[in-house]
């Protein structure tokens, strides 16, 4: 099974531009996506794919892997369909790890790579997640599973709604689910989801992964246990930052 891991880092963001340049620790933030992701020996090849000659470079200078794609690209999906059309070699799925994820495990591209047997179309991560202010906020994904391992849906919402239990307890009475940023593409699959109109379901929520589920592609779901820090702000990197540097400290102590 031949792997490609995609990488898209642009540089504009509304809410922290500039931000996969970022130094965190002597590197910078897409650097830290890219050396850790290569550490993920089910990825045959790892390739960041920018539209910024910023960023270009800066993967160039490092002896990475980077392809310069189209500044009209409206998500890393149409990002890593560029991809697949400009490297010479052949590949089954591609795994779209995000740019803006410094300190993703590689263990969590290995749990999703498990998935991809050639029958899997499509596939993301999950992790069971108990605190209800987290399950209440509108910028994590909440996703319901079928017996399958198969995601059934996606939403900003808290769902399923527990009937006759106060929400602070809901999460003693499910098992409640985040969603985790990294998918995978068989490629075939990939070259028919970047044609797709955007959906009703993906407007209203703002989610890309509804127009596949509108469409009845099946999105296979693995459970990781790692913790994923993704920065859309710079507080949000000061926070990553503080949690792993408290967690280091626990570790020497």
């Amino acid at each position: 099974m031949k792997i490609l891991g995609v990488i898209p880092a642009r540089y504009d963001s509304t809410r922290f531009p500039g931000k996969c340049l970022v130094d965190i620790q002597g590197k910078s933030m897409v650097r830290h996506v890219y050396e850790r992701s290569v550490l993920a020996k089910s990825l045959t090849k790892v390739i960041v794919a920018t539209d910024d000659q910023r960023i270009f470079d800066e993967i160039k200078n490092h002896n990475g892997n980077v392809v310069m794609t189209s500044t009209t690209h409206r998500n890393g999906t149409e990002r890593c369909s560029e991809v697949l059309e400009k490297v010479e070699e052949e590949y089954d799925y591609i795994i779209n790890i995000q740019g803006d994820e410094p300190f993703i495990n590689p263990k969590q591209i290995e749990i999703l790579a498990s998935c991809l047997d050639g029958n899997t179309e499509l596939g993301t991560l999950v992790r069971h997640e108990t605190d209800m202010a987290v399950l209440d906020s509108p910028t994590e994904m909440k996703v319901v599973l079928n017996k399958n391992m198969e995601a059934m849906y996606f939403s900003r919402s808290v769902i399923p709604f527990v009937r006759d239990a106060k929400k602070s307890d809901w999460a003693k009475k499910h098992q409640f689910y985040l969603h985790v940023g990294i998918y995978a593409y068989r490629t075939d699959i990939l070259k028919k989801i970047v044609k797709l109109s955007p959906g009703e379901l993906e407007m209203t929520e703002s989610l890309e992964q509804l127009r596949w589920l509108e469409n009845g592609y099946k999105i296979k779901v693995a459970l990781t246990t790692h913790e994923s820090f993704m920065i859309d702000t710079p507080e949000d990197l000061e926070a990553a930052l503080e949690h792993f540097s408290r967690k280091r400290a626990e570790v020497s102590n």
